[in-house]
């Protein structure tokens, strides 16, 4: 109750601060010739003769980007609610108790024109116009100052833009070396060193960077960008300049040798700094010193070395081989260490060493994950997760795990209507897995060796009890490969997947349900359910906007029934006494991110569709498809809605268990904004339902339509907070529901009857989506 209460006179005196910081003074204890930065109010761009490039428009915005205080889309809008300018400039600063709390809670300190210093932005500007070719275009500034309060001003920035220089005759090196040949070669094919492109300081540094990287692959690792210049004549023709590169005078004698691979020497120990003894192993690829005890195998880390002995020392087989050793997942840290060994071979090449040091971090880990849910129609309930791992179970970086699950919902008071019935349901499950770091596949899948594949194996069980209805135990074995073709693209698949679904017991309710529907009666018989299954993932999670699509197809049961019928098999089949399934399903998502300022924006398009046949007249429960809840429509719970606008009988409270379908459509709109520190916001949209694609006569509404499909859409909005410490996010969600499918007594789109009705609260751990 006090914590309720505190909570409570938080919030009244937040909303107090925020009326109050409307109305007082932002300024009163500014000094004398201190003015208030408000934000930009317009950047121009003067652009009669010439337009400036987008790039360059983007840098320009990045010079001026300054945030105001309180901002809403930095630098032009500020929220009307300047709090901690309030607090800044109206409260002691050395209070005691919840008033100091609250000061160093909520005060900001203002934002000075001083401080933004518009005249070395008009500089940076200028410069920036200069780097990228526009000479004569210059910038400028002007301060708006407040009429209402002269301690308050915006700033306006006129850029004047006039036709940039281009690029005109280009001179190479052509010294007639091997090393010039390659710089020249490499000048001439750069899709930006060619007459006709604008001048720009950045692309001519990143010709010389590009050059640098082709020659420290090809031996010369001691070259550095800095020993090429450019020489500039823009006085032959009017906006031309003329480029001709040369070798700088400062080039020492090393950047011009070029060097093999030597030897690489690699050392293993353990996180204690304790050693018994050291092991020196040879191997082809690399000398390895093993500082005893390690648990490691003799050949992974030589499986590891990318470089090879006596071909031109290559800097990207030195990343390469520190990438490979670091996704093992099996150091704490990692060393690399170049030396030149001072002696060169009958050709005049040198020869450096590669010295390698790695620690083994612990590799035992614990994890722990919980979520919560709360509900206005009162079921509430808990989740948590906790696992343990080994990632070096063998000494060749496999990874041995068990994850305990537990979910629990309880309804906090009787429904309106109905007798008084005991919810109190719960889950439990164990899975065990063990990942093996190589592909044990045929040949014949294509596979590369730049990036990690695996192979993995998986046991699991999983307990349901719905009290009042079943208990339901289900038991899954996989076998899984995962394997990269190029960095953006992962394929997994599993040649075997075998579940087997028992209800352990029903109640006379449940039964009476079943028997009424047989549809229903057939997704939860006792049946095993051996799947094959393909998912693809393309990644592009690479800079500010990226594309995650993910694909899975199952079939289940063909092969088994193909068999079946070859031996002769009549009728239903069944393995071991029960039957067996047999469906298809698939399931497509995409989530798109798209960076706005300080906000990202994320969508995601969810489409699934499963169907039985031969062997099966429903397709499994638990390969049905639900919505509702954290992840998904969070203004309502979990399998509250669906198939189609069908309503189940809530006064019996057994709705939810037939609330699944085997057609699903869900899409998700979420901004995410910064709001202080770790502390995020995000403001969604979410929408969807399931249906049948076959009619039930005892769920009516249940199949889609293209006439109801619109109206059977479940719609709700909402806003959260998240805490993001990149590692862990934790986050809560409030659901709002603006439309059910359901009939809910209540007419129109805005059908939720009561705006308490509407509420949906979630805890969970990581991002929706």
């Amino acid at each position: 109750m006090m914590m309720k209460r505190s909570n409570t006179i938080y919030l009244v005196m937040l909303a107090a601060l925020s009326l109050l910081g409307v109305s007082c003074s932002t300024t009163s204890r500014l000094g004398p010739n201190d003015v208030l930065y408000t934000g930009v109010k317009s950047l121009n761009y003067q652009q009669e003769n010439a337009k400036l490039d987008a790039d360059v428009q983007d840098q320009i915005f990045t010079a001026i980007d300054v945030k105001p205080n309180n901002p809403l889309y930095s630098p032009y809008y500020r929220t009307p609610f300047p709090i901690g300018l309030w607090v800044y400039n109206h409260w002691n600063p050395d209070a005691k108790g919840i008033k100091g709390w609250l000061y160093k809670k909520l005060v900001a300190q203002p934002v000075l024109i001083s401080r933004v210093r518009p005249e070395t932005r008009v500089d940076m500007i200028n410069t920036l116009l200069q780097n990228n070719g526009y000479f004569s275009s210059s910038a400028a500034y002007t301060l708006n100052y407040s009429k209402k309060n002269p301690k308050k001003a915006s700033i306006t920035y006129n850029v004047k833009v006039n036709e940039p220089y281009r690029l005109g005759e280009l001179k190479y090196l052509n010294l007639g070396t091997p090393m010039s040949d390659i710089i020249d070669s490499v000048a001439r094919a750069s899709s930006y060193f060619q007459p006709g492109n604008r001048y720009c300081l950045d692309s001519l540094n990143a010709v010389r960077i590009e050059i640098t990287n082709v020659l420290r692959n090809k031996g010369y690792y001691y070259f550095k960008p800095e020993y090429l210049e450019y020489l500039a004549d823009s006085t032959t023709t009017k906006g031309v300049i003329n480029m001709q590169m040369i070798k700088s005078a400062n080039v020492p004698n090393m950047a011009l040798v070029k060097f093999l691979s030597n030897r690489v020497y690699v050392t293993v120990q353990n996180s204690k700094e304790f050693t018994v003894r050291t092991d020196t192993l040879e191997f082809r690829r690399c000398t390895l010193y093993k500082r005893v005890p390690v648990n490691i195998k003799d050949d992974l880390i030589p499986s590891c070395i990318r470089s090879r002995h006596g071909r031109p020392f290559r800097v990207d087989n030195m990343d390469r081989t520190q990438l490979y050793l670091s996704r093992l997942g099996i150091f704490s840290s990692i060393d690399m260490k170049v030396t030149n060994t001072d002696s060169l071979t009958a050709d005049g090449d040198g020869l450096l060493d590669v010295h390698i040091t790695c620690t083994l971090d612990d590799p035992i880990e614990a994890t722990l994950e919980a979520q919560g849910t709360s509900k206005s129609n009162s079921f509430i309930g808990p989740g948590i997760k906790v696992g343990l791992s080994h990632k070096n179970f063998k000494g060749g970086a496999e990874r041995l795990s068990a994850n305990l699950r537990g979910a629990y919902e309880w309804q906090t008071q009787s429904v309106k209507g109905s007798h008084d019935v005991d919810i109190n349901s719960y889950e439990l499950g164990l899975d065990i897995n063990y990942d093996i770091p190589r592909l044990l596949a045929p040949k014949f899948v294509k596979r590369t060796s730049r990036y990690m594949n695996w192979t993995k194996f998986s046991l699991s069980a999983d307990f349901m009890n719905r009290p009042n209805f079943f208990k339901m135990l289900q038991f899954a074995g996989e076998m899984q490969w995962e394997w990269h073709h190029n960095k953006k693209s992962t394929h997994q698949f599993s040649p075997f997947k075998l579940r087997y679904n028992k209800l352990l017991s029903s109640t006379a309710a449940f039964d009476s349900a079943m028997i009424s529907n047989p549809a229903l009666a057939q997704s939860f018989r006792n049946v095993f359910i051996p799947e094959i299954q393909y998912t693809y993932t393309y990644d592009n999670s690479f800079g500010p906007n990226n594309l995650t699509w993910t694909s899975t197809i199952s079939e289940a049961g063909s092969i088994f029934s193909g068999l079946w019928s070859i031996c002769g098999a009549k009728g239903e089949k069944k393995l071991f006494g029960t039957p067996f399934s047999q469906f298809v399903r698939l399931q497509t998502q995409l989530v798109w991110n798209r960076r706005i300022g300080s906000m990202n924006l994320v969508s995601r398009v969810l489409l699934g569709a499963a169907h039985a046949f031969g062997n099966s007249q429903e397709v499994p429960y638990s390969a049905q498809f639900y919505i509702g809840g954290a992840n998904s429509i969070r203004a309502f719970p979990v399998r509250s809605i669906g198939p189609g606008h069908y309503t189940p009988n809530q006064k019996t409270l057994n709705g939810y268990y037939d609330q699944t379908g085997t057609f699903k459509f869900e899409t998700n709109w979420e901004l995410r904004f910064p709001i202080l520190g770790y502390l995020k916001g995000a403001l969604f949209l979410d929408a969807g339902n399931v249906w049948l694609i076959e009619d039930d006569k005892y769920r009516p509404g249940g199949q889609i339509t293209l006439k109801h499909f619109f109206d059977d859409i479940a719609l709700g909005t909402g806003l959260g907070i998240r805490f993001d410490m990149d590692m862990l996010v934790l986050r809560a969600d409030l659901g709002i529901g603006i439309h059910a499918p359901y009939d809910t007594g209540k007419t129109g789109y805005f059908n939720i009857p009561s705006f308490k009705d509407a509420l949906g609260f979630h805890l969970a751990i990581g991002y929706p989506f």
